[in-house]
């Protein structure tokens, strides 16, 4: 039992914003443009981080952070090692669904969908972007696999530093992008009183239908 905390009294009584059915925007891509630009002026610590929720095969849910790296009308970028346990729930049930939490602004964004693979070109493009340090990394975590020491790890890691220096860097193969097509979003605005405002879009032969949720 946790010491000297009772987290049945732990409450926030939310009072910071409203949304109302004037300020939902028609299409759900710019209404979370919009959120997530607030997010990032209010300087919320990792706006772009999202719980990535998948599905095992034995059809348990399993659940991480990732991050955001990209976004338009074509869905929801991140990038993983195609053989961690993300990327093998991926390949044999595509379904998924994003949670993101702004606490500062009392927000939440929840969406649901399906993922695929984003072209090697745009992986290519995407990695030689990232830290030299982040690039060598991902050849040297066989990510998700069992290892025997941290010490391990870093001896890989200096395998391949020691690599680089005399070749090119170049993306791993096993390593590159996924995209998440939304077929629903909800946006959640914390409310007084747990009267919470949430509003759910849902698409419909090609038009996103909106309607207000009870909180």
């Amino acid at each position: 039992m946790l010491k000297n905390t009772d987290l049945s009294a732990l409450r926030v009584n939310y009072t910071l914003k409203s949304f109302s059915e004037q300020d939902v925007l028609p299409d759900p891509f710019k209404q979370f443009e919009n959120w997530l630009d607030e997010a990032i002026q209010s300087a919320v610590n990792e706006p772009n981080a999202m719980v990535l929720a998948t599905v095992k095969e034995d059809l348990s849910p399993s659940a991480r952070v990732v991050l955001l790296k990209g976004f338009s009308h074509e869905g929801f970028v991140f990038y993983t090692n195609y053989e961690s346990n993300k990327s093998e729930q991926i390949s044999k049930n595509n379904q998924v669904a994003l949670v993101f939490c702004w606490l500062e602004l009392q927000r939440q964004v929840r969406i649901e969908g399906t993922v695929s693979r984003i072209s090697e070109d745009e992986s290519d493009q995407y990695f030689h972007t990232r830290p030299l340090s982040s690039q060598i990394g991902a050849h040297a975590s066989p990510q998700s696999q069992l290892v025997e020491s941290r010490e391990e790890l870093e001896r890989k890691y200096r395998e391949f530093e020691e690599l680089f220096m005399k070749q090119p860097i170049i993306r791993p193969k096993n390593w590159g992008g996924f995209i998440v097509k939304p077929k629903s979003f909800e946006f959640w605005q914390g409310r007084e009183s747990r009267m919470h405002d949430r509003f759910l879009y849902n698409e419909i032969n090609l038009n996103w239908q909106i309607n207000r949720l009870a909180p």
